[in-house]
């Protein structure tokens, strides 16, 4: 049986170590929010689901696109142009935004509760009303699931990677925060 002396600093410290990895050990399933199976499956559901937006997108398929999004939902293009749902399923319904590949890679999927998150890099070829959009992109992409257990997508924001400039050296370093 332990004794809780405060006379010895080292038992204490040590005392103290192994009751808060009891503590933390206990609560680590707490905190995953949901058993590693269920994690499992909701990871294949929502990969699948990124396969489904990206062969309704390169095949201009609107109707596979609309039950995929939220009614709320939002997108922030590459331009900083904010899109409601209607405005992009408009979009690739008159052919104004058209895909003719979609290459995914470096794919993240985290889940809190009912939201998956998405971080994925994309190489992408096609047409905008700006014009070509072939390149490499970085996205994130946010899935809510709804009351009926069905995951929609309420969000969206893609960023064209940059090269770096070979003028700056330092160019492709992030700017460090004081």
């Amino acid at each position: 049986m332990w004794t809780w002396k405060a006379s010895s600093p080292n038992g204490w410290n040590r005392r103290v170590a192994i009751a808060t990895m009891i503590v933390f050990a206990a609560a680590v399933p707490l905190l995953s929010g949901m058993p590693h199976s269920e994690k499992h499956e909701n990871r294949r559901v929502i990969d699948n689901l990124e396969e489904t937006w990206r062969n309704a997108a390169l095949k201009g398929n609107s109707a596979a696109l609309e039950s995929l999004l939220a009614d709320d939902y939002m997108a922030i293009t590459p331009t900083g142009v904010i899109q409601s749902k209607e405005q992009t399923l408009a979009l690739i319904r008159n052919g104004t935004l058209r895909f003719k590949s979609i290459d995914f890679d470096d794919r993240k999927v985290r889940f809190y509760g009912t939201t998956a998150l998405v971080t994925c890099r994309a190489e992408v070829e096609g047409v905008s009303a700006d014009g070509n959009i072939s390149g490499s992109y970085r996205y994130t992409r946010v899935y809510v699931r709804d009351a009926k257990g069905a995951w929609r997508i309420v969000s969206f924001e893609a960023n064209r990677i940059r090269e770096p400039d070979p003028r700056k050296p330092d160019s492709h370093k992030p700017v460090a925060n004081k």
